[in-house]
């Protein structure tokens, strides 16, 4: 398993050369969560975890795209505020999977 970082939005990416399957980890900006683990095979997300942030609806949101094609949950979490903010935990999600699209 390979792991490097991008210079976009301090994307860590995994790859094992192996497998179809390829894991990110972001850092978000703008939001409480601290960190996002994102895996996928192919263009479907198999997992996405969040650390720190707001617990249920994190997991639930987790849960959620699990299943879901990346092109797809961009669509969907693209552009989402939080509040007065210009993003959050979704967006951010969205903004990680065109990372590494």
């Amino acid at each position: 398993m390979r792991l490097y970082t991008s210079a976009a939005g301090g994307v860590q990416k995994a790859m094992n050369p192996t497998s179809a399957e390829k894991t990110i980890r972001y850092l978000p900006e703008g939001t409480c969560s601290e960190a996002l683990v994102i895996t996928l095979r192919g263009d479907v997300i198999t997992n996405a975890v969040f650390e720190g942030g707001c617990p249920g609806n994190l997991e639930g949101l987790s849960r959620l795209v699990v299943g879901m094609t990346a092109s797809e949950a961009i669509k969907r979490l693209r552009g989402i505020r939080c509040g007065d903010k210009a993003t959050s935990c979704p967006d951010q999600l969205a903004r990680a999977l065109e990372g590494i699209q």
